[in-house]
């Protein structure tokens, strides 16, 4: 019966028979060692007969087998303890040397990222590159949780479209029977219909956009985090956000340390309620500590979202912050405008360890309002067959409601420590990718 390698510290001193794949040999003569690495960790075992040993003759790393032999105690292997009196079965034999070395570190400057993505296949079967992905595995199904135990909805919206609802130029066409499709740039408008449903939604689903970039911090298709409430305000939203980050960092930090440490990873300093900061009073005080004039600018710079989290970090004792107060006249026309001051949004962007990791926003929901600003910003009509069940949501009832759309990859980036965005993707696709 087979064991996992997770299960092997209770066995010491039993005959057990492990299966996987030959993840390092170091064949030294009198004392010859094999790792071997299943889903749930390595063990190394310890070769002695000269038959045994002789099976491995022209095998590569990545040949599957079964081992059978005598767990030892040995602080000294991985796990502690290892396999003495080997018996070798080859499962699946590989003789082909792999592209790419997977028992050591694989190389991430930006030099050789297009190699290692190339290889992306067997350069997976790294543990630290497992590691990436175990740890986007758990923000995931912390999310989830969040969301649930928030009494949310999960929704599964279409990422077919007529055409690109949203306006803008980042959309991707295709022939749809005789018709022009577009891929869906985010559920926005399906998520807002549902708040008129189930109160509270979210969606965790891939995206598309038509980024004419190869940054380290965009691609094509990615993953979002979408979340969709309704009678909240925009502080609800803030606390919300606040309180999800928290739970993803912490997760990730309890489930997966030892992981971590292989990047050298640091956890993120978080407070449970992330500060806030208006955009002026941000421009003021980047443009007062580096000379580079930005007081008046619609948006941030790249190099002062870098340089206000390095500021929250050191006097707010959070590498998180809100920007609030974004100018009126660069919001999408489903949101809304401060009740107090027409001059702003009420939306906040979250960025997190000097990237924006999301926007989220308060949307209009008095139908007259979206119908003029639809009109006025995007240059829709309320009879345009893309926005009537959009509309027809608003028209028949709908609450205060905000939300937000948030990277699942840009997340996973962030709490690591990686320096691509990419890196946090198992098969990136931009302008340049298509494979694997």
């Amino acid at each position: 019966m087979r064991t996992l390698v997770r299960e092997l510290p209770s066995q010491i001193g039993e005959t057990v028979t492990v299966s996987g794949w030959l993840h390092k040999k170091r064949l030294l003569g009198g004392l010859n060692f094999i790792t071997l690495r299943d889903r749930s960790g390595v063990v190394q075992s310890l070769v002695e007969a000269k038959d045994e040993l002789e099976k491995l003759r022209g095998m590569q790393i990545g040949t599957v087998l079964s081992l059978t032999g005598t767990l030892v105690a040995d602080e000294r292997a991985p796990g502690g303890a290892e396999l003495h009196d080997v018996k070798i079965e080859v499962i699946s034999p590989v003789t082909n040397e792999p592209p790419i070395e997977i028992d050591k570190p694989l190389g991430h400057k930006s030099e050789n990222l297009d190699t290692l993505l190339d290889h992306r296949v067997i350069g997976l079967r790294n543990l630290q590159e497992q590691a990436i992905f175990k740890v986007q595995d758990t923000i995931t199904q912390t999310l989830r949780r969040y969301f649930s135990e928030h009494d949310f909805t999960e929704i599964h919206t279409p990422k077919l479209l007529a055409e690109a609802t949203e306006g803008g130029a980042e959309v991707f066409t295709m022939d749809y029977f005789g018709k022009t499709a577009t891929l869906a740039q985010s559920p926005q408008f399906y998520k807002q219909m549902m708040v008129g449903v189930f109160e509270r939604v979210f969606e965790i689903a891939p995206v598309y956009r038509a980024e004419p970039s190869a940054t380290t911090r965009h691609m094509t298709e990615y993953t979002s985090i979408d979340g969709e409430m309704g009678f909240i305000t925009l502080n609800d939203l803030k606390l919300f956000l606040s309180g999800l980050l928290n739970a993803a960092v912490d997760d990730v930090w309890e489930a997966h340390e030892t992981e971590l440490k292989r990047w050298n990873a640091t956890k993120p300093m978080l407070t449970e309620e992330i500060p806030t900061l208006s955009m002026e009073e941000i421009h003021e005080m980047y443009s007062k500590a580096t000379g580079e004039k930005t007081v008046g600018e619609k948006d941030l710079r790249p190099d002062e979202e870098r340089w206000i989290c390095e500021y929250a970090k050191k006097s707010l004792k959070s590498e998180a912050v809100f920007v609030s107060e974004w100018p009126a006249s660069e919001m999408k026309f489903y949101h809304k405008v401060n009740d107090e001051n027409s001059e702003i949004a009420d939306r906040v962007d979250l960025l997190f360890r000097g990237v924006e990791i999301t926007t989220g926003s308060m949307r209009e929901h008095n139908y007259e309002k979206v119908v003029e600003q639809l009109k006025r910003l995007a240059g829709g009509r309320e009879d345009d067959p893309g926005f009537q069940p959009f509309l027809s949501a608003m028209k028949y009832g709908m609450p205060a409601h905000g939300g937000f759309g948030m990277g699942l990859e840009r997340v996973t980036q962030k709490i690591i420590g990686l320096n691509n965005v990419k890196e946090a993707t198992l098969f990136p696709r931009d302008i340049n990718r298509l494979a694997p």
